[in-house]
């Protein structure tokens, strides 16, 4: 069974760190048997700023190949040497700074260095959609709208990217309790509270439902903070 931690911490407020709360979780009963990390963009845009491309020329010793310096905010310039045919000065453009992993549809990724590159110096890359993960063109490189992105600032910023941690719990069969995120919260928060770890619970709020239906009896719950939610059915013969 897969827990996300982001939809935990919709119940629990607490400070502990993800192998933490794992620990905590198999020590009352849900083995936590691996966490896996989830990116909704690979590498999450880390290393990737915006840039203004400044000048553009022919590579000396390469027919399909340009020489750029780019803009990339807090007055760096850098050298880079770029494959794209699109490329142009003037134009805005997602840049991968040196340090930068790039990753494939795989998983595997490469580092961004400084290098030669037949002759002349590359200190980034400047990207196509398909290497930052937001597509699968390489038809030449993003081209950005001047108006819209500012040269310098963090391309990730203009993007809302999901970043989360999942637990993989062996749940056994007598554990139906921890069969959502609810209740596993709820068990979490139970062990925290008796080991005296500062945590807050935020509780589901109370529903009523109007069912199709009819019966003569009437419910109340005299003692909300024992019983928070109670939830019947009706079975009709």
């Amino acid at each position: 069974m897969k827990i996300s931690n982001n939809w935990l911490k919709d119940f629990i407020k607490s400070e502990l760190k993800t192998e933490r709360i794992g620990e905590f979780l198999t020590d009352i009963g849900l083995e936590v048997e691996g966490i896996e990390k989830f990116e909704s963009v690979k590498g999450s845009l880390e290393g990737i700023v915006v840039g203004k491309v400044l000048t553009c020329e022919k590579h000396p010793n390469a027919d399909k190949l340009r020489k750029t310096t780019v803009d990339v905010g807090n007055g760096k310039v850098l050298d880079i040497v770029c494959g794209a045919p699109n490329v142009e000065a003037g134009q805005t453009v997602p840049v991968a700074v040196v340090g930068t992993k790039i990753y494939d549809k795989t998983g595997n990724f490469f580092e961004i260095k400084e290098a030669k590159i037949r002759g002349e110096v590359s200190q980034g890359m400047i990207c196509a959609e398909d290497e930052l993960g937001l597509s699968d063109d390489h038809g030449g490189i993003m081209v950005l709208d001047e108006e819209k992105y500012e040269v310098g600032k963090n391309f990730a910023d203009y993007f809302e990217l999901s970043n989360d941690e999942v637990f993989e719990i062996g749940l056994t069969p007598n554990r139906t309790d921890a069969m959502s995120h609810y209740g596993v919260a709820r068990d979490l928060y139970a062990f925290l509270s008796t080991n005296q770890q500062k945590s807050t619970f935020e509780k589901v709020s109370s529903v009523v439902l109007n069912n199709e239906g009819s019966h003569d009896f009437k419910l109340e719950v005299e003692d909300a903070e024992l019983c928070p939610r109670y939830i019947g059915a009706v079975i009709e013969m």
